[in-house]
């Protein structure tokens, strides 16, 4: 692993690639964060891009000084952390692998302009299939895979936590859960390491007076998994839930927290998978990933795991 990458860059210089309805969301967020004194936002629509930095500029007075303006593939020759949201969006009917093929060929644009750079910091694969689109920049970057992560099933833990504290009426950040493999179908509820401040689930819903929650559960997973297609048949896009989690995963690369999170990332080896990415919990820090968190997982989800993997394996080999 190569260490202190960061010590070459700017530690609070961030560039977004993309200056669509995500990008715009996460430079928003971030803004707002103070983690950065200076936000590039790179869009092949340059006045798109302008426009939106513009609009978050004026803001500015009422957070943390910083530099927010449109710029080109120069200036993230010393950032810290450069997201990817450009590609082609997720539509009503589309499933996220079904945007491999035009994304990949957008990304095939993007990285080669990323290395003939020297860039030293954390590439944050954000756009769909994010997965795929995380193996894809390790291949073409040539970087350490470590220093090339996804959002992952980051925001679908997020989305279980706060479905299972509405359930159990309890603050969702005192629920420990776990969405691994896929940011997509084939993605698994991690049920069990599933713990309430260190209560296990099965004996929190019985505190609680729940007998049938079995049943809730697997209706929780699933609206976890469908949340997506909920949300972009309701409003065409998802983005405010996403944002937010960029400005966290941010956090813990800035100031190397060491936090344990479902990004995606590339596995070698790993619970016999091989040559993909998929989520599963890491420590998350300045060096990107420092090393994978091996979880309780039973046989069942062991084996959903591999089939995920294997999921993600045959689209890329397909594409």
């Amino acid at each position: 692993m190569e260490n202190n990458c960061l010590n070459c860059t700017n530690v609070r210089k961030a560039v977004i690639i993309g200056a669509g309805f995500v990008g715009a969301a996460c430079s928003f967020s971030l803004m707002q964060s103070g983690l950065f004194s200076e936000l590039v936002l790179i869009d092949s629509d340059r006045n798109r891009a302008e426009g939106e930095a513009l609009d978050i500029s004026h803001g500015v007075p009422f957070a943390k000084p910083i530099k927010i303006y449109a710029g080109d593939y120069d200036d993230i020759k010393n950032a810290s952390v450069l997201i990817i949201t450009a590609g082609a969006s997720q539509k009503e009917g589309e499933t996220r692998l079904d945007l491999v093929k035009k994304n990949i060929n957008i990304f095939k644009t993007i990285v080669p302009e990323i290395t003939k750079r020297a860039f030293n910091g954390i590439i944050l694969v954000v756009a769909n299939p994010v997965d795929i689109l995380t193996t894809v920049t390790v291949k073409l970057s040539g970087l350490p895979a470590n220093r090339v992560i996804g959002s992952g099933t980051v925001l679908d833990t997020a989305r279980l936590k706060y479905e299972l504290g509405n359930y159990l009426n309890v603050d969702s950040r005192s629920v420990h859960a776990y969405i691994i493999g896929e940011h997509g179908d084939s993605e698994i509820t991690a049920w069990s390491g599933v713990n309430i401040s260190g209560v296990p689930l099965k004996k929190f819903c019985e505190m609680r007076g729940y007998t049938n929650y079995e049943e809730t559960m697997k209706r929780i997973a699933d609206n976890v998994k469908n949340s997506a297609y909920e949300i972009i048949s309701k409003k065409k896009a998802t983005y405010y839930g996403i944002a937010m989690t960029v400005k966290r995963i941010c956090e813990a690369i800035v100031r190397d927290e060491k936090s344990i999170m479902p990004i995606s990332s590339y596995i070698q080896g790993d619970y016999g998978i091989n040559d993909i990415s998929l989520s599963m919990p890491a420590i998350v820090g300045k060096d990107g990933v420092e090393t994978l968190v091996p979880i309780q997982l039973s046989d069942e989800e062991l084996a959903l795991l591999k089939k995920s993997a294997d999921t993600l394996l045959k689209v890329m080999q397909e594409s």
